[in-house]
């Protein structure tokens, strides 16, 4: 890239508050290391104590977060549409001064909603539903706007989006630049496999609409890159691209390799060094496999331990605890709060084993190469990994663990026990290959697609 005199400004842009964003802080931290004027372009989020305005994270490399649609601000008597209404009605409870069943009323009539309450509460879950939805597109649709008037301001020669929502506001800046006989490049970075996401509720406009997006946007980039050699395939056939979108795996960055003293697992958990700990690091929520690992504990000796690393929404939380009560395995099941993106890897490496296990549920899960393979890897944790194409071809090639197959708990607990029967090959390897499996390694090609951008900028 050229030096700090000429360096090119990047515009990056991501529809999140990015705190907790390590592939937007990488490869932001990377383009700045290399002499580009970067401005990651986020969203403020006021109920984390993130807000709106500008950060300085280095000379040349700032975090800008616009401010956020927020319905409350505008009417508040609104909100309330926005929001999973609470169980109401007859069916759920009644109330302790509820009249009482006349003697004619037969049992069923006495435990079923009238029409008018049934159709009640069914106005109001479509109401809520209804305003959810709104609110997200009018929210996403501010963010576009907002996003790029704050990147146009910026005036970059390339506008860096990172997935389908950002690629919206990055074809708006290219717009803006050529009415002004500028120029502006097109990078599109597709974090997971955007139109095969794993979305919840039924959606009927915004597929069609990502698919609009993604057929005008992504031919006309200028480099796309991806999180794995599968997305980058189905991308290339998907739009008929003329070359393979670029693989830059999201892997940690160069270090000091953590040993089991850096760990925090054990000392959160409150268990012994004669404990042995299935590690897992990562978001809690549904389909990680976590729902697989818990079902699988009874299968196992009493001395292994689930210790979960991360965050979650407390009502999942909750659900993981009270599903480990019913399994028997409360007393083995432990979560231990969160670290900080860059110290997943030093707090894992007093585990045992590490379970990688995304359930298929979309086809963006089943091309996954979640980050935590590779923290765990880092971590010098043995992998236990799930049967889906890409995690495969890594811990085969690697030799760091062992893939199952099947669905049945007991596969699973099979996999695990013979891992841990002989752990040291495994944790050696991970070893030996975790100090080439590093982000400054892994950014290389996309480097080059930058300086190669800048020069034709130039």
């Amino acid at each position: 890239m050229p030096s700090s005199g000429n360096a090119p400004r990047v515009a990056v842009l991501v529809h999140n508050d990015a705190t907790n964003d390590s592939r937007v802080l990488k490869e932001s931290a990377s383009l700045h290391e290399q002499g580009a004027r970067v401005r990651i372009i986020a969203v403020e989020r006021r109920l984390k104590g993130r807000a709106a305005g500008t950060t300085e994270l280095a000379p040349g490399l700032d975090l800008h977060r616009v401010p956020e649609f927020a319905l409350e601000r505008i009417a508040p008597a609104l909100t309330r549409l926005t929001r999973r209404p609470a169980a109401t009605g007859p069916a759920d409870s009644p109330a302790p001064s509820a009249a009482p069943v006349p003697p004619s009323a037969t049992p069923s009539q006495a435990g079923r909603p009238s029409p008018l309450a049934a159709a009640r509460r069914l106005g109001i879950r479509a109401a809520g539903d209804l305003g959810r939805r709104a609110y997200r597109t009018i929210e996403l649709g501010t963010w576009w706007w907002r996003s790029a008037r704050a990147a146009h301001a910026f005036a970059p020669e390339i506008v860096h989006a990172n997935d389908t929502n950002a690629l919206v506001p990055a074809l708006a800046i290219q717009a803006l630049g050529r009415r002004e006989g500028r120029r502006v490049r097109l990078v599109y970075d597709s974090h997971e496999l955007w139109r095969h996401r794993n979305v919840e509720g039924r959606r009927l406009l915004a597929p069609l609409l990502d698919a609009a997006i993604e057929h005008v946007a992504i031919p006309r980039a200028d480099v796309v890159l991806t999180v794995s050699p599968s997305i980058a395939d189905w991308l290339r056939r998907t739009y008929r691209l003329d070359r393979l979108p670029l693989v830059v795996r999201n892997v940690p960055v160069a270090g000091p390799l953590p040993d089991r003293g850096t760990g925090v697992l054990r000392e959160r958990a409150g268990l012994s060094a004669s404990d042995r700990v299935i590690a897992y690091g990562g978001r809690i929520t549904t389909a990680r496999g976590i729902e697989e690992t818990l079902a699988a504990l009874p299968h196992l000796p009493a001395d292994i331990h689930l210790v979960l690393l991360g965050y979650g929404e407390e009502d999942y939380l909750d659900h993981v605890r009270a599903r480990a009560a019913a399994l028997g395995v409360a007393d083995r099941v432990h979560l231990v709060g969160a670290v900080a993106p860059a110290e997943v890897s030093s707090a894992l490496a007093d585990g045992d084993v590490a379970v990688v296990h995304v359930r298929p549920v979309c086809l963006s899960y089943r091309y996954a190469l979640p980050n935590k393979l590779f923290e765990s890897i880092r971590a010098g944790l043995p992998i236990a990994a799930a049967g889906l194409p890409d995690m495969r071809a890594v811990v085969e090639e690697l030799g760091v663990g062992e893939v199952f197959s099947g669905e049945e708990p007991a596969d699973l607990a099979a996999a695990l026990l013979q891992i841990l029967e002989d752990p040291g090959a495994y944790r050696e390897r991970a070893r030996a290959v975790a100090p080439y499996l590093t982000w400054e390694a892994e950014a290389a090609p996309l480097l080059e697609a930058y300086a190669r951008l800048s020069e034709e900028a130039r």
